[in-house]
């Protein structure tokens, strides 16, 4: 076995992590943040990943110390927290699924050429990824995405450094990001609450982890835990800078708006591809794109479903012999809900993106703030808990998400 494929090997959850992260934040949200206002949105992409890391790891030493989820760990804390958990995800969790399905559908689309209504295309879908959960086929999936989220980075990073020595026309100046810019402000919190993703995959992962440990009938260790983690979370956040590389010096200044549109989008994403690396690219692009989008929306539907299984039943304060009853239920529900949803917003991807992401920015600072109660447990001994410097890297993350809300709310309610 060589070395490359010695490290595949040890990739657990941490690729189910880069499976839901990698998808709208990138190909989406990175891409308009280079091509609306140019390379500087680099220092944005490396401050988030930077203040928001420490959340996430927060999972996976909570797992490690326990062998439980982090909802265990919301349970310790009082009924209190676990409600409030599952009402957030419950107010969310319709128009996260529908805005990666939605792309992924756009990118169907495109790809095909088909004449179906991307609605159509959503439901089918939505069908699809629901198929592979219940049938038992991620794990398939999970070999896939080995081989497509490598071709993905390849032809990303090539395209990233091709781009610097394209011959690009610039027909214009954009207009720089300003702080006093109302839209610009939007855009930038709309921006930071999928990057690298929504701090509720913290929860998605835990019980992934949770999951995994029981299959293997093993306990986790946590600097196994943690280089699986680290290679999924800082992997999406280099990629995340390829993109608005890929943006910045493919679309910026050159008159292009990226459109609301999911098929047209789709098209202007690969058509970037093909301009910076050459006609070659572009099918190989294509299927990448396609396939990371589809792994995206399977692993938000199954992160999804997965957790409001166990949460519900913390509620209910029951555990039953067969949680499959309760599987397929919420992912009924989650599937219906995003249908209906998704009927407003089959035009406009661009609105529907927005929205999901600043709401996923909004409820960051209450799920910030229960990973830091949770790692403070009696229950977390020394050797599991974080240093100091990341824990006081947590206080300032979550000051700074708070401070943004408070931008959001004087931009949104005392400004026009």
């Amino acid at each position: 076995m060589n070395k490359s494929t010695s490290v595949l090997s040890k990739l657990g959850p941490g690729l189910l992590y880069a499976g839901a992260a990698i998808g709208v934040s990138h190909l989406v949200q990175s891409t308009r943040a280079g091509a609306s206002f140019g390379i500087a949105m680099i220092l944005v992409v490396i401050i988030v990943n930077y203040l928001k890391y420490p959340f996430f790891q927060y999972g996976t030493r909570y797992v490690a110390a326990t062998g439980k989820s982090l909802l265990h760990g919301y349970q310790r804390l009082g009924n209190w927290a676990i409600w409030l958990f599952f009402l957030l995800t419950l107010g969310t969790m319709f128009i996260l699924q529908g805005a990666v399905t939605l792309v992924t559908a756009g990118l169907a689309k495109y790809i095909t050429g088909t004449d179906l209504s991307t609605t159509s295309v959503f439901v089918i879908i939505l069908i699809l990824s629901a198929s592979i959960l219940f049938s038992g086929k991620i794990k398939i999936l999970d070999k896939i995405m080995k081989v497509v989220m490598v071709v993905l980075a390849v032809t990303t990073i090539a395209a990233a450094i091709s781009s610097f020595y394209a011959t690009v026309d610039v027909t214009h100046n954009s207009t720089p990001f300003s702080f006093s810019n109302r839209t610009h402000i939007f855009f930038l919190i709309a921006f930071i609450g999928w990057m690298p993703a929504p701090i509720d995959i913290s929860v998605w992962y835990s019980v992934w982890s949770e999951s995994s440990l029981k299959e293997q009938n093993q306990k986790a260790q946590l600097k196994t835990s943690l280089f699986d983690f680290s290679i999924g979370y800082w992997g999406t956040a280099f990629l995340a800078l390829c993109f608005v590389i890929l943006g910045a010096n493919m679309l910026h200044n050159t008159g292009t708006e990226l459109s609301g549109n999911a098929v047209i989008f789709s098209g202007q994403i690969i058509e970037a591809y093909s301009n910076s690396l050459g006609t070659w690219a572009t099918p190989i692009i294509s299927v990448a794109a396609f396939t990371t989008m589809l792994s995206t929306t399977i692993s938000v539907m199954d992160g999804i479903t997965r957790v409001m299984v166990p949460t519900s039943q913390l509620l209910a304060k029951k555990e039953v012999s067969s949680s499959k009853p309760l599987f397929v239920f919420w992912l009924s529900i989650l599937g219906i809900g995003s249908y209906f949803l998704i009927r407003n917003y089959a035009s406009n991807m661009r609105q529907m993106v927005d929205f999901a992401t600043t709401i996923s920015f909004l409820t960051a600072p209450v799920l910030a703030y229960l990973n830091i109660r949770v790692m403070g447990s009696s229950e977390i001994t020394n050797e599991f808990k974080p240093s100091k410097f990341t824990l006081y890297t947590s206080y300032l993350g979550l000051a700074v998400l708070v401070a943004f809300t408070f931008v959001y709310a004087y931009f949104k309610f005392l400004t026009s």
